[in-house]
């Protein structure tokens, strides 16, 4: 996994141009007898069989996707290392993508490998997938066509093996307040800074009534405004941008409409695709976790998890605070405890009735 990870380091892998990368991958896991799916610049991976049109066969048994992304942001100029070097030192790997999101790549390739050694009460799927750092359509989205229903995802992400039950979506709204142009001296018009500020008060004082416990409120906030062509001329028009956070606990639709009702400005949405995400403290992959003493938290930064129509779970080595920093980095030993505690996590997980992890035994993976 180490020789793997420093390949894919040294590819670089920007957004919309992993195609090297995917590449990389894909003849790695294939010279392992692997049999990756290749569509535009994502693979993923079942053991089942698969049709003529590329889509995995239905099964009776439950579904889990595995997925990490394979794009990086470009490096940032305080970098004083070469960002592709992919330098092994002090139990550590440097390198662009080596915490965002390398990690947790090779982390969840090691536990699908070692999990399909067994019989599991569900079907798995590894995917590795392009353009998570820009949430492009052509990531993970491509790939969901051909894998059939997901009943969870567990998304890789550099969480410190934390278990992000809850992930905040976003929502840019553009709205627009009308009113009339005159002459301002004349007080004549009707000012559409004035029509907007009671919409823009709305924004900065509703709070929705569900508030979720690992991330609050829904958060909304006024980020850019802008009205008039001249001091003397009474503004016609005042458009203003709102940044929208949601808490898991509501669907960017029904903020949305929400919003519309109680404003007087026109709103239009950029785009209601980036969800946010809550799974159920009873769930087993939760109450299994919750066992083996990880942690759950409220996500602020997004991932996959926004765009997966299904049931998610976030978690994987390495910290957020280092992804797109100058000199990147993930320590081997993180990497280590991540291949570990995802087969501790799914290793004979029952999605319908758990109760094998009370027994769980230790060191499932060696090392």
């Amino acid at each position: 996994m180490l020789d793997l990870l420093c390949k894919l380091i040294k590819t670089p892998s920007f957004s919309r141009e992993e195609g090297a990368a995917c590449t990389v991958l894909q003849n790695w896991m294939q010279e392992r007898g692997l049999s990756p799916h290749r569509v535009g610049d994502n693979l993923w991976c079942c053991d089942d069989p698969v049709g003529p049109d590329g889509v995995l066969a239905p099964s009776d048994k439950p579904t889990i996707l595995l997925n990490a992304h394979l794009d990086t942001v470009k490096p940032s100029p305080a970098y004083t290392r070469d960002p592709f070097d992919a330098t092994v030192e002090n139990g550590c790997i440097y390198g662009l993508g080596s915490n965002d999101d390398g990690g947790s790549l090779v982390a969840l390739l090691a536990a699908y490998m070692h999990l399909g050694r067994k019989s599991q009460p569900y079907r798995l799927i590894y995917s590795a997938t392009a353009q998570e750092e820009i949430s492009g359509t052509g990531g993970l989205e491509a790939i969901l066509p051909f894998i059939g229903k997901i009943d969870l995802g567990v998304i890789g992400e550099p969480t410190g093996m934390k278990m992000a039950v809850a992930e905040r979506g976003l929502m840019v709204l553009d709205c627009v307040a009308v009113g009339r142009s005159g002459h301002a001296a004349r007080e004549e018009g009707i000012n559409a800074i004035y029509q907007a500020l009671p919409d823009i008060e709305w924004f900065r004082t509703h709070n929705f009534e569900k508030v979720s416990p690992y991330l609050g409120t829904v958060k909304m906030s006024v980020t850019m405004i802008n009205a008039g062509t001249q001091h003397n001329v009474i503004p016609a028009e005042c458009t203003f941008t709102v940044d929208v956070r949601s808490n898991g606990l509501y669907s960017n639709s029904e903020l949305l409409e929400s919003i519309r009702r109680n404003v007087r400005c026109s709103v239009k949405e950029r785009s209601t695709r980036l969800s946010s995400s809550h799974i159920e403290m009873s769930h087993p992959i939760v109450r299994r976790g919750l066992t083996l003493g990880l942690e759950p938290f409220g996500s602020p930064t997004t991932s996959n998890q926004s765009i997966s129509p299904f049931t998610t779970i976030k978690i994987g080595p390495g910290e957020s605070s280092r992804s797109h920093s100058a000199d990147e980095y993930i320590r081997l030993d993180e990497i280590d405890r991540g291949i570990d505690t995802y087969i501790k996590l799914l290793d004979s997980l029952n999605l319908k009735t758990d109760s094998s992890y009370e027994t769980l035994g230790q060191g499932l993976y060696p090392g």
